[in-house]
């Protein structure tokens, strides 16, 4: 399959490959600059994991996911919120690491967690900060705990090959051996994985368009990595990462590095005839639209909270210096809604007082509940 664009292509992407460069260019500098920049990267992460599973066709509410991040569900979890709640956890994990390390080996390594028992078992004997002494007086192999410790060993040999290959302490072909597909010892009969389908093989081969996109201007180079993910497919469990290291890399080549960008958030403002089109071409420009898209409504966010910022200072402007409002402040302009238990938690202060402290700053209720309220910036 080939990744290159020819002349005629490129001539066509132009004017919105030259739309998506202006547009991330102006978000990355407001975002450095904006008091609100930091709130704003925090609710991004929301944002974007709810559009990862808008693009694949479920719906999760945003408020049910912050909810679902502050351990304090109203329901049972659906298992789209669960897998929302792994998005928000990954790209928290991107943003937190070095810039290049998401698309890195060791970096595919982590996030994709695919190691077989086999590695695990065979590093035991090698990691001194787990071995495990099998002559120890008193020491019976045929306990009644034998095999919940046998799977400890494991668990602790796993985390620990992690470890070593986030560190760096592990050689590059350890980390490459780690993405292995090795089928699971508690899956016998095949019915969590597909032995035909080598998603080793399929991450080395898009970690080989990274060349071609390193070549290519920074947001030409980071359609053509998600375009790639999208027809490879090399995660069925974990599609929705390709956006996430297309964010990565634009961190990476320098274009997008105040926040992580959301990819997501974009394209899913674009049409689906247009995303999963036959024609190259219009794949393409679709994606360029999605980061002009992205730009675009991350600029009115970051207007919208600054705004917001500058009426909550209005209101405790001239305070005492120990007040709790600036801090609620910069906890609101962080989420996209926020409750009395989650503010009373992050405050250390009782639900009274948080309530208090809500009437005090101003901001706008949106649930029309008298109970189980929320108030956020609309």
């Amino acid at each position: 399959m080939r990744y290159d664009i020819d002349g005629a292509m490129l001539q066509n992407l132009l004017p919105a490959l030259a739309a998506a460069e202006d547009g991330l260019a102006r978000l990355d500098e407001r975002v450095l600059r904006a008091p609100v920049g930091e709130g704003f990267a925090e609710r991004s992460h929301f944002f974007d994991a709810a559009g990862a599973l808008w693009v694949a066709g479920e719906l999760v509410h945003v408020e049910d996911l912050v909810l679902h991040d502050a351990h304090m569900d109203s329901r049972a979890p659906s298992h789209e919120l669960t897998i929302a709640h792994s998005v928000l956890r990954t790209r928290r994990r991107i943003w937190t690491g070095e810039p290049s390390w998401a698309i890195g080996a060791s970096g595919l390594a982590t996030l994709t967690a695919a190691m077989g028992e086999g590695e695990g078992a065979a590093l035991e004997s090698k990691s001194p900060a787990i071995e495990v002494d099998t002559e120890e007086e008193g020491e019976d192999e045929d306990g009644p705990l034998a095999a919940e410790m046998a799977e400890i060993d494991a668990l602790l040999a796993r985390s620990q090959k992690l470890i070593d290959i986030h560190t760096g302490k592990a050689p590059a072909s350890e980390a490459v051996a780690a993405m292995s597909s090795a089928k699971r010892n508690d899956d016998p009969l095949g019915l969590l994985g597909d032995e035909e389908w080598d998603e080793e093989q399929r991450l080395a081969e898009w970690r080989n368009v990274l060349p071609l996109a390193d070549s290519l201007p920074p947001v030409l180079g980071a359609v053509i990595l998600f375009e790639a993910w999208d027809r490879i497919e090399p995660l069925r469990r974990q599609h929705w990462l390709g956006g996430l290291l297309v964010a990565s890399y634009l961190r990476a080549r320098g274009k997008v590095a105040s926040h992580l960008f959301s990819f997501y958030g974009g394209l899913k403002l674009v049409r689906h005839e247009r995303r999963r089109a036959r024609d190259r071409a219009t794949r393409l420009q679709a994606f360029l639209e999605a980061m002009h898209l992205g730009a675009a409504a991350g600029l009115k966010e970051i207007d919208r909270l600054s705004l917001a910022r500058t009426q909550m200072e209005l209101r405790y402007r001239g305070r005492r210096s120990n007040s709790s409002l600036p801090d609620l402040a910069d906890f609101i302009l962080a989420r996209p809604m926020v409750s009395a238990a989650m503010i009373a938690r992050h405050l250390r202060i009782t639900p009274r007082g948080a309530l208090n402290l809500v009437n005090e700053i101003g901001i706008r209720e949106i649930t029309g509940r008298g109970r189980y309220r929320a108030w956020g910036i609309i």
